[in-house]
């Protein structure tokens, strides 16, 4: 019946469909009181031409009713709004695949008073009718979690093709503001073009960054902006780093803030990612307990030969050992963590073999088929010679093989000696685990 008041309103949509179809319901739902909207339809570009980048009914942004909503269109919506936004009762919204220019970004949040989740994902920036792009506003009391990503692969890989691609849009950054003291949970996923005006997170608990850098040198302007992001998020105690934002964080390595906070960081790497980011990142994380690293993947750099300029064990080619890594020998991590250890490199992982770190260095992939569970053995070694604060060490070793975990288990125990006097080593497989703890004097039994 059409008055009868309705509470939900979801539509995901397996086979293809003209998303215009489904945008003309949604004034029908509005009129019935919907609580919830979550509409999930699939690409129609190569059955529908003209299928891309319809308007949402302006009627969607002036609900008295709504609590949720969730668009998910893959040839994209546009966000147009005639009048002001009122959507009083609106807790979580979530956009997929969205095209906005900054100002009606920017009235589209002031009208979101009670809003507690926004996900934002491969946002483009539409044209504006002013001559230039306002600055973005993400200032929102009540709000508690926050993804903003702009996903390169919703421009490059979907949309390269078509007249839609905006090269240009994708480039030129924005002015962005983040002032939400009461945030607990931020995903950020960008290209650092973008220019920081304040970024601000007092509560934040858990943070996740997959940063890009971009085709074009750093600049001074990129270094400060990545300075002020992490400046904004130093609060945080839960920290999730891409391989991606190691490369970027390359370009500010003495401009890295002291996270007091932070009591658990976990790593993604790549053999085509060096570390040289790291050491002054975990000096600046004095509270530091548990250390993830997901994969234990790392590219030989002549930063390797520094004494704080990586992580790795490092030999000259005369044989001679280098001094103690401060970064190790300091460090406070109690919980050490390798996640998929011992997994070779998948080239379909998203990783341009291109890519390089920020310095003119040397190439050099140790992770062949063949030595990559011997190269990763050699690292969980340093970091057991040298991080003297060590209870746990805990290997995920992905493999089916008994005698493969036995192999990694006994080189581990022939370590002459481990710098923390209670540390307890585990390994974990499929079908077997195995541990082991340091005694007094500081070897594996």
């Amino acid at each position: 019946k059409a008055k009868t008041p309705l509470k939900r309103f979801h539509v995901k949509c397996k086979d293809v469909v003209d998303q215009y179809w489904v945008l003309e319901w949604i004034p029908k739902v509005l009129k019935r009181g919907v609580l919830d909207i979550d509409l999930h339809i699939p690409s129609s570009r190569d059955y529908c031409e003209n299928s891309s980048f319809y308007p949402l009914p302006s009627k969607i942004f002036e609900s008295k009713t709504l609590v949720r909503l969730k668009i998910q269109f893959q040839d994209g919506v546009s966000i147009h709004v005639k009048r002001g936004v009122s959507l009083p009762k609106l807790k979580t919204l979530h956009l997929d695949y969205f095209r906005i220019d900054t100002g009606t970004f920017n009235k589209l949040l002031s009208g979101c008073h009670a809003l507690e989740e926004l996900v934002l994902v491969n946002l483009m920036w539409g044209d504006s009718s002013e001559p230039e792009a306002c600055p973005v506003t993400v200032s929102i009391p009540t709000l508690k979690r926050l993804k903003f990503c702009r996903s390169e692969d919703f421009y490059e890989a979907e949309f390269h093709e078509y007249e839609d691609y905006d090269e240009e849009n994708i480039n030129e950054g924005v002015s962005l503001s983040f002032d939400n003291p009461n945030l607990v949970y931020l995903e950020y996923s960008d290209a650092i073009v973008d220019r920081f005006k304040q970024v601000s997170f007092e509560s934040l608990v858990e943070a996740n960054l997959r940063l890009r850098k971009t085709p074009d040198d750093q600049t001074e302007t990129d270094k400060i902006n990545v300075t002020k992001l992490l400046m904004g998020i130093r609060n945080v105690k839960i920290l999730y780093l891409s391989n991606d934002t190691l490369e970027v964080l390359s370009c500010c390595r003495e401009r890295i803030p002291i996270f007091d906070n932070l009591i658990e960081l976990t790593i993604k790497t790549t053999p085509y990612v060096g570390w040289k980011s790291l050491p002054p990142l975990l000096k600046s994380c004095p509270s530091l307990e548990t250390l993830v690293f997901e994969g234990l993947h790392h590219k030989y750099t002549n930063r390797c030969g520094d004494k704080d300029g990586c992580l790795c064990k490092y030999d000259d080619h005369w044989g001679a050992k280098m001094d103690v890594r401060t970064c190790l020998s300091s460090s406070p991590v109690k919980v050490l963590k390798i996640l998929k250890f011992g997994e070779t490199f998948d080239d379909d992982d998203g990783v341009d073999r291109d890519h390089d770190d920020y310095d003119d260095e040397d190439v050099e992939s140790c992770d062949e088929v063949g030595g990559v569970v011997e190269e990763q053995i050699e690292h969980v070694k340093h970091f057991l010679e040298t991080m003297p604060d060590l209870e746990q060490v805990i290997l995920y070793y992905n493999t089916p093989k008994d005698e493969d975990v036995m192999k990694v288990f006994k080189k581990l125990q022939k370590l002459p000696g481990v710098a923390s006097a209670n540390c307890n080593v585990q390994i974990k497989a499929k079908n077997l685990s195995l541990s082991s703890t340091s005694t007094k004097r500081g070897t594996l039994l």
